[in-house]
């Protein structure tokens, strides 16, 4: 499907998403008229270069997690590279040595230098003009070679490249997007004129691209969006006429989103939707980070993001400032270009963006939200449904070691609710709503009967055997109904009166649906019913990892963002986690510390994610399980030893003697022993003491395998 690639461009149930009523573009033939859309600013990144110069600026292949923007690889790494203070103490010394050795020769101090001038001028030229313009010269030329040698001396050609050139030219050792060079104006690559379109024999269509960026009517989401479509095009050639069409009949409004929004109210980050980066910070040039990480951008990025990733960090530190709200702008922004569907999920006022930047929002707790959420999650098998459910209600209980006690609290769950719940779909044509199944956990008579009725009037032998199932269990010691009723009961207040409803008058939102490209936020109601929202939480992070796995189309990245993910991870969850890589799918979780993970699950957890980000203020219990996911490195050492100096003859020991007498102090010799030894990456002490304030220490992980180091960041993209 043309307008978001192989997974569909869309059909009835997208446009009911879609804010502002535009409806989704369908599969082509036939191409509907485009809403009207007021013309775009003539740029990429807010504040960033124009358009065609973000299109032509390369982006080449570098380590994991480097902003490829513009991004200068950094030559090898020389052993004999000097720190700041060496470099820039050499080179005043060699400056003022070579000024001394001038000012000595121009006063005639040192008579060698002239020699040659007076041996080869002859006594007549000596006093005319012609011997002056032969001094000049000869000056002239000895300066030269005083500066070269001297310039050699104090490394003056080091200095300029490090820190001359980048004040002047405004680029650094790593990373550049001025001086690096520009694909060539008009060139055959170059993709202001969208050469695979011309290859292709569709000159029109790049030519009406091509004005459209020309006349500033496009922007980088409008170009992500008709390159993710003609990619799409690629894979079917039999679309490509009706690409064609839409192209030429809307220019740079083909393909628009069903909501009809081609960019974000406001951008709060750096994004390059070319490559679905999104800058994170920068690493500082410090001995701490590798040298191939040193003063270049670290960015993020679906490829990143499908390993999965754990922000950990006390309140105000950044965590969601920082860190969060980039990733959901720049998924919302990917979505916006049909290559992501993104889920996020805080409390309310979290700060993941205004409403206006999002097609759906679910306000769970409020009686004025437009949209409800579904408590199945969409699915039409009992099985599953009870599955997730009870991973939802029960899946924090205590644990035993290895997580055995809760995951068998759990599949009791699942079996007490797949009793209920699968005859009342017979039944009903639908799953109960939540008063109906507190009534059925809770076992009162009224409720069992009248489903029982309802069974018996249909015919369905198997499910009347459910509920009698169900009625030989309940009462007997260990049987979960009494728990499943009570926490279903945190759903059965009047705050959520009118939600999680499954009569079919509205259609709530599922994760089902995240086979488009939707926006999604879910607002939690921590205040008042902290217990509801953490069981909510758990709830979607079970639907989110179920259904994204079941997906027939995965072509499309899809994310599940928890701003707090305090008491949501379980033995499951933790598992179906590590299995998302192969879904293109992934899940971001923040967190306060890893208390708020159960203790059997802390080391499990970290080693469930690729990537890890940890924020100034941790505490040592939590560095040290981050120092043990990160490993160890062989690294040199220098051993000082001083022993006392007995050196010398009489008169010299007599000298230390009187001198150790006055100042208290032993004379003693020093003895340095190299040793290659194995230390921690960051320790759980380092990480508690030497993160500065508004940074953090990040590792990343792709799809491939491909990892980076622990690297100190500064936020701020």
């Amino acid at each position: 499907m043309v307008g978001y690639g192989a997974h569909g461009a869309g059909d009835a149930r997208d446009s009911r998403w879609a804010r502002g009523g535009a409806e989704a573009v369908p599969a082509m033939p036939p191409v509907p008229p485009a809403p009207p859309v007021p013309p775009m600013p003539r740029r990429a990144p807010a504040a960033g270069p124009s358009l065609e110069d973000w299109l032509r600026t390369p982006r080449p292949e570098a380590e994991p997690g480097v902003w490829r923007y513009g991004h200068r690889p950094k030559p090898p790494e020389d052993p004999e590279r000097l720190d700041d203070r060496q470099l820039l103490g050499g080179a005043a010394l060699a400056l003022l040595c070579g000024l001394l050795v001038w000012s000595l020769n121009y006063n005639g101090y040192l008579p060698p230098l002239m020699w040659p001038l007076d041996w080869f001028t002859p006594d007549s030229w000596k006093g005319d003009e012609v011997f002056v313009t032969a001094a000049y010269v000869y000056y002239a030329l000895l300066a030269a070679l005083l500066a070269w040698i001297f310039g050699r001396i104090g490394r003056w050609g080091e200095v300029w490249r490090r820190h001359v050139r980048p004040r002047l030219f405004g680029t650094d050792a790593g990373s550049g997007p001025v001086a690096a060079p520009t694909v060539p104006e008009g060139g055959p690559a170059d993709p202001v004129l969208w050469p695979h379109l011309r290859a292709a024999g569709e000159h029109a269509a790049a030519d009406r691209l091509t004005a459209e960026i020309h006349a500033g009517r496009m922007n980088d989401v409008d170009y992500a969006r008709i390159d993710r479509a003609w990619q799409s095009v690629r894979a079917r050639p039999d679309h490509l006429p009706a690409f064609a069409e839409a192209v030429l009949s809307r220019g740079a409004t083909a393909f628009v989103h069903p909501s009809g929004a081609r960019d974000l109210p406001a951008r709060a980050a750096r994004h390059d939707l070319l490559t679905g980066q999104v800058r994170l910070g920068s690493a500082p040039d410090e001995d701490r980070n590798p040298y191939a990480y040193r003063g270049v951008f670290l960015a993020l990025e679906p490829a990143l993001l499908s390993t999965s990733l754990l922000v950990v960090g006390p309140s105000a530190a950044g965590k969601t400032s920082r860190v969060v709200r980039p990733v959901v702008e720049s998924l919302a922004l990917q979505a916006l270009a049909g290559r992501a569907a993104v889920v996020a999920v805080g409390a309310a006022g979290a700060g993941l963006g205004p409403d206006d930047a999002y097609d759906v929002v679910i306000r769970l707790g409020d009686p004025d939200s437009a949209h409800d959420l579904d408590l199945y999650g969409g699915t039409d098998d009992p099985d599953e449904a009870a599955a997730v459910l009870a991973e939802a209600l029960v899946g924090d209980a205590p644990t035993g070691p290895g997580g055995q006690g809760s995951e068998a609290d759990t599949r009791r769950a699942a079996t007490a609710l797949a009793q209920l719940i699968g005859p009342y779909r017979t039944a009903h044509g639908r799953f109960p709503p939540v008063p109906e199944l507190r009534e059925l956990l809770d076992g009162v008579p009224v409720a069992l009967a009248t489903l029982r009725q309802a069974c018996e009037a249909v015919g369905d032998g198997a499910a009347l055997r459910e509920l009698d199932a169900r009625e030989r269990q309940s009462g007997r010691p260990g049987d979960p109904g009494p728990l499943l009723a009570d926490r279903i009961a945190l759903l059965d207040r009047p705050a959520f009166a009118g939600f999680f409803g499954t009569g079919g008058t509205t259609r709530p939102f599922a994760m089902r649906d995240l086979e488009h490209p939707l926006r999604v936020r879910i607002d939690l109601p921590e205040h008042g019913h902290a217990e509801a929202s953490r069981m909510l939480a758990r709830l979607l992070l079970a639907q989110f990892t179920t259904r994204v796995r079941a997906r027939d189309e995965r072509s499309l990245f899809a994310c599940l963002v928890l701003d707090d993910a305090a008491h949501t991870l379980t033995p499951a969850s933790v598992r179906a986690i590590q299995r998302l890589r192969t879904a293109n799918a992934g899940v971001v979780l923040g967190l306060r510390g890893l208390d708020e993970v159960p203790e059997p699950l802390r080391a499990a957890a970290v080693g469930a994610v690729g990537c890890r980000v940890v924020l100034s203020g941790v505490n040592t219990w939590d560095g040290e399980v981050f120092a043990q996911a990160w490993g160890r490195e062989w690294v040199k050492t220098e051993d000082v030893t001083h022993n006392p100096d007995f050196s010398g003859g009489l008169l010299r020991r007599g000298v230390r003697g009187v001198r150790t007498l006055f100042t208290g102090v032993r004379a003693t010799t020093k003895s340095v022993t190299v040793r290659t030894v194995q230390r921690e990456r960051w320790s759980a002490s380092d990480l508690a003491h030497k993160v500065p304030p508004g940074h953090a220490v990040v590792s990343l992980t792709t799809v491939r395998g491909e990892a980076s180091p622990p690297v100190l960041t500064r936020l701020g993209g």
